[in-house]
């Protein structure tokens, strides 16, 4: 599109082109331009004749989509003069387009709700668009879904109207919504049995108990709450229409939540639910899962809210626990689906009475959780006919992890051990099939970790035979009995007269392709508890690690085992360390080196990353305690193998994924040996300045940030680290300062500040004395508006680490030469920093980002508090007091309330609530 306005036809028929276009490229085509024509001043007009000329059904959607999306985003573009004149436009094109497309309407509907939250000169407007509409029967439908969308957008994110703005039309909604009932109980009277309209009705009715601005007093007397429970309880309900009421019901208990505030519709809600349990059981006998998927959603929604009352006073008036019933019927049926709705309440209620732990009030509950056990146990079977292992990545298998979570959370109320013995006992007296069998084991295995394994001799009963367990078994009952050892490895450790059956038992099952991950992963948990006693086997742990590929393991398994061993090689005398490790890496090495041999011989580059991420979890996991003065055992290994690693970046040093992984690897090299990696310092620095002018990859920062904290300290390494800090800064800020750059490469702005962090905490007066620092500082201004929460947290704890070393350790002696160093740096960009803080926190950054930016005013704060509040002054000074549609974003008070909350608080935490407050404001 060029700068000027597009004609008519033209936007036809790039929406023709757009809809109807058989070739990809002309429809991608037309969606580029389209796009553009949205973002442009034009959109307004073009939109506004497309809608009058009413040519078709997608030229209209476009230009309602169009104007929808031109009044959230860029409403600031229209002068306050043409509010009006819009916002009639907008009403005459609803109401001539009203029998066009259900989807048009709804377009239109929210441009029109967007318009009467901006516009502040629009007052009153339900009452405006009731008088002018509601008389009229063939208006409602259109009047209705403006009156179902206005409550959603009050909190729409992409308004940004601010907390006085919505505040102001929260009052609004509240002191007109009897109105708005009046009209829905109008309209079902008059559209008597009107599908449709009954549908509409209660998404509206959802929608206004879901901004919270009803009168409960007067909804537990009106006859809506009647009609809706009279639509659950008939069965010849339409799945849409039952769906519409069951929304509209959950949507009142969630108004309801603070029950004492509103006894009157919370009594008929409660005794409305409780009359819904004879339809279920229909619905369950009609095989209509929707209908019966709707009720326990209710029945779910009814016990949250009900929660704090049933747990103060259970059994009594709306703490009755026929409310538990429902649920754990809804536990009985046959699909899981249903069950896994109400989770989320028992989540909350094991939380809940975990936090009392009052054992009166677990008494009462715990038949209840003995009860949802029961059947998620049930729930868990797998069908009879199954064959090979539980698939554990399917919806299935993710249900049976979060029945797994279930269990774990809500199985102190019954008692780990009570449980556990009763299911072992079901094993053990009876025959089950083996369905049931591998259910109940997968349960075992979610609370064996709970059980205490001291002097148990069910849990040592039970690993004797499951060690015994024939090969002959279904393999999905080997496969979970394999797992349950892997959780009893505290067992083993308690009892190590089990470590060389249960070993063997493993062994059998990674020999076998179906058995082999989940035997790797039993392994490497024995490893990981039981590593003393896993000394003396070693030699059969490296036995394994050497022709690990052949075992059928995933990636994940084989570098699970080789952690495990890797824990268990650190347990050795540090004399044979070196040699163990070595034969460790020796496999990966040897493959990494016939890796760079065919490529060296044939010119083809083959995937190294396994090699690199076995040596990676050895390097990582290797940690034998090492005295003072003693030569680290891993250093001479390290060394050897350095050589292979640096070819191998080398080699594939334009692919950043492979660049990543030689860098990890690399790291917890470094990690390994700490200060006995010097002589790699020299020409792994070097190498990666090299490669980095070349292919900026941000790993090789995070690798610097690496050595920096390991020799930040050392008086000797301090200048060549500064000179790798600005080798690769140059390259960094070049890409991060191209149009979007700091948008575009959130990785690099992350390992950049982390690599500066780490210079502040090692040795501030280097950074601090050197050029490059002024240019660290301005690139963390610009780039604190960034909203990606790895990079955003890095660049805010770089700022606060470095303010913070201005006032930090004022015993040592380079204590003074901070100080004036960071006075230095502060003059100077001080003011510009504290602007671009209250600027970011208004408009860039989520809520969640704000703590750290509280930390940061703080610490200038702390640092010099009477320049601060000079700063912060200037600041909110430059901040716009009113919106584009003229409502007061924040008055003076406002804004003095605040600098004075900041400027006189005693704690970080004071900070961090006033921000929070301020920036809802703008948000």
């Amino acid at each position: 599109m060029d700068g000027s306005k597009p004609s008519l036809p033209i936007v036809y028929q790039a929406v023709q082109a757009l809809y109807h276009d058989p070739d990809h490229t002309g429809k991608e085509r037309a969606s580029v331009w389209l796009e553009e024509l949205q973002r442009s001043m034009y959109a307004w007009e073009v939109s506004d004749q497309l809608l009058q000329l009413k040519q078709d059904v997608e030229s209209c959607y476009f230009a309602a989509q169009t104007m929808k999306m031109k009044i959230q985003t860029s409403f600031y573009e229209l002068p306050p003069e043409t509010h009006i004149a819009l916002r009639d436009s907008l009403l005459s094109h609803i109401q001539n387009l009203k029998d066009l497309s259900p989807i048009i309407i709804t377009q239109l509907a929210l441009a029109i709700a967007d318009l009467a939250l901006q516009m502040a000169s629009w007052k009153g407007c339900v009452h405006t668009l009731i008088e002018k509409y509601g008389d009229d029967i063939s208006s409602m439908p259109f009047l209705i879904e403006i009156l179902t969308v206005l409550p959603e957008e009050v909190h729409s994110r992409s308004l940004r109207i601010g907390a006085n703005r919505r505040t102001e039309i929260i009052e609004d909604l509240a002191f007109c919504s009897n109105t708005v009932i009046a009209l829905l109980v109008t309209c079902v009277e008059k559209s008597g049995n009107d599908e449709k309209m009954l549908i509409k009705v209660f998404r509206c009715l959802g929608s206004w108990f879901n901004l919270g601005v009803l009168d409960s007093n007067f909804m537990a007397s009106n006859q809506l709450i009647m009609v809706l429970f009279q639509v659950l309880q008939r069965h010849d309900t339409s799945t849409n229409l039952h769906e519409a009421a069951s929304d509209c019901v959950c949507s009142a208990l969630y108004a309801i939540e603070n029950v004492d505030t509103h006894v009157a519709l919370a009594m008929q809600l409660f005794k409305g639910v409780l009359t819904l349990e004879t339809a279920y059981h229909m619905a369950v006998a009609r095989e209509d899962l929707d209908k019966v998927l709707n009720y326990c959603r209710i029945f779910t929604e009814l016990c949250e809210t009900f929660m704090e009352i049933t747990v103060r006073s259970p059994g009594q008036g709306m703490g009755d626990l026929r409310t538990l019933e429902l649920l754990l019927i809804c536990a009985g049926h046959p699909q899981y689906e249903v069950a896994e709705i109400s989770f989320n309440f028992w989540y909350r209620l094991g939380e809940h009475l975990y936090k009392t732990n009052n054992p009166a009030l677990h008494s009462v509950f715990r038949p209840y959780i003995q009860r949802l056990l029961h059947s998620l146990a049930r729930h868990c079977q797998l069908d009879p006919d199954h064959e090979g292992i539980p698939e554990d990545t399917d919806d299935f298998g993710e249900f049976r992890m979060r029945v797994s979570d279930l269990v774990k959370d809500v199985i102190f109320l019954v008692g780990s051990m009570e449980c556990f013995s009763q299911l072992y006992s079901t094993l053990k007296e009876g025959n089950p099939p083996w369905e049931v069998t591998e259910a109940v084991l997968f349960i075992m295995a979610a609370i064996a970790k709970s059980v205490d394994p001291e002097n148990n001799p069910t849990l040592t009963e039970v690993l004797e035979q499951i060690v015994l367990l024939p090969q002959s078994v279904h393999m999905a009952v080997r496969y979970t009995s394999i797992e349950l050892v892997g959780e009893m490895s505290e067992v083993v450790d308690r009892n190590p007269r089990f470590l060389d059956p249960v070993l063997n038992y493993l062994m059998k099952g990674l020999k076998e392709k179906p058995l082999a991950s989940v035997a790797a992963k039993a392994i490497h948990n024995i490893c990981s508890v039981c590593r003393d006693h896993m000394a003396q086997h070693f030699q059969g742990l490296l036995d394994i690690a050497r022709s690990l590929d052949s075992f059928a393991l995933s990636s994940d398994a084989a570098v699970g085992l080789l952690k495990g061993t890797a824990l268990v090689l650190a347990r050795l005398p540090l004399e044979k360390i070196a040699e163990c490790l070595s034969d460790l890496c020796a496999v990966q090495v040897m493959a990494l080196k016939k890796l760079l041999a065919q490529e060296s011989s044939n010119g083809k580059t083959a995937d190294p990353t396994v090699w690199l991420d076995r040596l990676a979890v050895i390097f990582r996991h290797t940690n034998p305690m090492v005295e003072n003065g003693q030569t680290h055992p891993c250093q001479k290994v390290i060394q050897e193998i350095w050589p292979v690693l640096s070819e191998t970046l080398n080699a594939h040093q334009a692919d950043n994924r492979i660049v990543e992984r030689c860098c990890r690897c690399l790291r917890f090299a470094v990690r390994c040996v700490g200060k006995g990696s010097a002589s790699l310092l020299q020409p792994l620095v070097t190498q990666m300045v090299n490669v980095y002018q070349v292919y900026p990859h941000s790993c090789f920062l995070y690798l610097g940030s690496i050595l920096v904290d390991e020799y930040g300290m050392e008086e000797g390494c301090r200048q060549g680290l500064l000179d790798m800090l600005q080798a690769l800064c140059m390259p960094t800020f070049q890409l991060l300062e191209q149009p979007n750059g700091l948008r575009n490469h959130p990785d690099t702005v992350d390992d950049l500040f982390r690599l500066a962090t780490r210079f502040v905490q090692r040795s501030p007066v280097t950074l601090l004395s050197s050029n490059i620092i002024i240019h660290i500082i301005q690139c963390a201004i610009a780039a604190t508006t960034l909203d990606h929460r790895d990079a955003n947290c890095s660049v805010m704890k770089f700022i606060r680490d470095l303010v913070h070393t201005g006032v930090s350790n004022d015993h040592e002696d380079d204590f003074e030469v901070r100080k004036q160093l960071i006075g230095q740096a502060m003059e100077q960009h001080g003011p510009q920093l504290v602007t671009q803080l209250v600027h970011s926190c208004c408009f860039c950054l989520p809520p969640y980002t704000l703590p750290d930016v509280a930390e940061v005013l703080w610490e200038i704060m702390v640092f010099d508090r009477p320049t601060f509040c000079r700063w912060l002054e200037t600041a909110l000074k430059g901040l716009p007091k009113e919106t584009s549609g003229g409502a007061v974003t924040v008055t003076h008070k406002q804004l003095t309330d605040f600098h004075k909350q900041v400027t006189s608080a005693e704690e970080c935490k004071q900070v961090c609530w006033a921000i929070r407050e301020f920036t809802r404001l703008y948000r």
